[in-house]
């Protein structure tokens, strides 16, 4: 993925890359969204020709409701 990209990797329905291998341009939208949900983050970084790295972090259980974030499976 180019630098140019990079910044919009989250954006919903973005795609990129050949054609043949796109998809909806969902995932990684879907990916941010249940992270902020949880109260974590999601980030991208990539080298060109070399690949990318995707971290998501999110909160322990106590972490999370300090914040009023409903921790997955404790709802």
């Amino acid at each position: 993925m180019s630098a140019a990209e990079l910044p919009h990797v989250f954006e919903r329905f973005r795609t990129g890359g050949d054609r043949a291998t796109r998809g909806t341009g969902l995932g990684l939208a879907l990916v941010r969204a249940v992270a902020d949900a949880h109260g974590g983050s999601v980030s991208a970084r990539s080298v060109a020709g070399r690949g990318s790295d995707f971290e998501i972090a999110l909160p322990l259980a106590a972490e999370a409701s300090e914040i009023g974030a409903a921790p997955v499976g404790l709802t």
